[in-house]
């Protein structure tokens, strides 16, 4: 990890990060969670198209929020909407047996790597995984 992950600021961040994702877990319907008194356990009991429409809704927030910014409105009010979406995509997570630790690692994997690298490597295993398919 990168010396600026090991500051104070960086390790509170991981450590919320970590802290929501226990009580997300812990709000799933198989652990107890009660869509009648949790958010997260009602729309982990919905299902998917439940959470990843808010997912979609959120991160269209955060695009209107940065437009409105560029426009002169409250760029605070970005950081509001990147919490929604990062919260609302931390429940997909958890559905899908992954954590933010998850992310992380993959955001370390990729530290160094040009995103124009990083997303031309990608395409290659896409497509060398679509020719073993056909093969």
């Amino acid at each position: 990890m990168s010396a600026a992950a090991d500051t104070p600021r960086n390790a509170s961040l991981e450590g919320a990060l970590a802290r929501l994702a226990t009580v997300i877990e812990g709000r799933k319907p198989a652990h107890g969670g009660d869509p009648e008194k949790s958010y997260v356990a009602r729309l982990l009991h919905k299902g998917p198209d439940a959470f990843l429409k808010k997912i979609g809704e959120e991160a269209t927030e955060v695009v209107l929020a940065a437009k409105d910014a560029d426009h002169g409105g409250d760029a605070g009010k970005i950081v509001y909407e990147v919490a929604d979406l990062w919260f609302h995509s931390m429940i997909a997570l958890a559905h899908y047996g992954l954590s933010p630790a998850d992310v992380v690692a993959e955001l370390e994997r990729r530290e160094g790597t040009s995103g124009i690298e990083e997303k031309s490597l990608r395409k290659a295993a896409d497509r060398a995984t679509e020719e073993g398919k056909t093969a």
